[in-house]
């Protein structure tokens, strides 16, 4: 009996410097750093578990992959496969979950401060030669807001939305949970949906992106929220319309916004928040919210281990 292969496609999507634990089983693996579209099925054909991050594993793909017994994502979001074929054809899906809950909302965190505090902003204006101009100790050029004391809303209530809380409410901030969009009854601990709008002075994002959830926030919520929130977004890129969002930023509808996802990745110049990264009130990263060296190797260990579960005919982190 031939031993089963196991095919990373975009092993570059952790670095280098995280080791990956051994599998605990023989078996023969293979990695690339990346693989474009045009190259899955060729790289897959005799692949019996896939290791994936973000490429995508539609229909199309799937049905010509017969031998494929499972699909380990090194990641929590799903929305790159097709978990109706899987489910339709006994291809197994795994994620992983809960490794980043210290490490996105410390981002989170991170963005709230330099935006409010307006640190890039008087980064720049020290560079700029403003505080020689003025020949002070000190000079305000920018407004300073505390964080303590404001309202944190959270749209998701799973882990790294919990994990939010918890360090939200350690720095001073109120925290309420926002009901799903459009929900008729409202379920005890959350608020309506259109309220967390209206109260918060900061609305984190930590839901999934589907159907139910794409542009989740567009020009009529952007207009519900107060003139001096901020927006931050580490879940999905299309959890917001991104134009809107810009249209919101230069128009003062909110006071600033984080943003760590993009619809698109890698983010290029048609990307309409990095066509407008020079706006002193947008803060953009790389979708490295989740990346931590801790959390990504704690991703790495529970990856394995969900391979080694299904190898041994265990279910852990099933998606499918």
């Amino acid at each position: 009996m031939s031993l089963p292969t196991v095919v990373f496609l975009d092993r570059a999507t952790i670095p280098t410097h995280i080791e990956l634990p051994h599998l605990p089983f023989d078996h023969q693996w293979l990695e690339y750093d990346f693989t474009p579209p045009e190259l899955v099925v060729e790289r897959l054909q005799d692949a019996d578990i896939v290791i994936i991050n973000k490429v995508v594993l539609d229909a199309e793909v799937l049905c010509q992959l017969p031998k494929l017994q499972l699909i380990a994502l090194c990641a929590t979001g799903f929305n790159n496969v097709d978990t109706s074929f899987c489910q339709e054809h006994a291809i197994a899906v795994s994620n992983v979950q809960g490794y980043a809950t210290q490490s996105v909302p410390e981002h989170v965190l991170a963005m709230i401060f330099a935006l409010r505090r307006n640190l890039m902003g008087y980064h720049r204006d020290i560079a700029a030669g403003e505080w020689q101009r003025n020949k002070q100790f000190c000079f305000f050029t920018h407004p300073i807001g505390d964080i303590a004391g404001s309202t944190m809303g959270i749209i998701g209530s799973g882990k790294l939305g919990r994990a939010m809380e918890t360090l939200a409410k350690a720095v001073g901030m109120k925290v309420i949970f926002a009901e799903r969009k459009g929900a008729s009854q409202c379920r005890s601990g959350y608020v309506p949906f259109e309220q967390v709008l209206m109260v918060s002075d900061v609305l984190s994002l930590h839901c999934p992106l589907d159907k139910q959830t794409h542009h989740l926030i567009g020009a009529k919520e952007l207009s519900q929220m107060k003139a001096n929130a901020i927006l931050i977004n580490t879940g999905r890129g299309g959890l917001v319309d991104e134009q809107a969002l810009v249209h919101a930023l230069k128009e003062g509808v909110i006071a600033a916004a984080g943003v760590d996802v993009f619809t698109q990745e890698p983010a290029d110049e048609t990307n309409p928040l990095l066509a407008n990264i020079h706006l002193p009130n947008l803060l953009l990263t790389p979708h490295i919210a989740w990346g931590s060296d801790s959390a990504i190797q704690r991703l790495a260990t529970i990856l394995i281990e969900n391979i080694a579960a299904f190898v041994e005919g265990r279910e852990q982190n099933r998606i499918v």
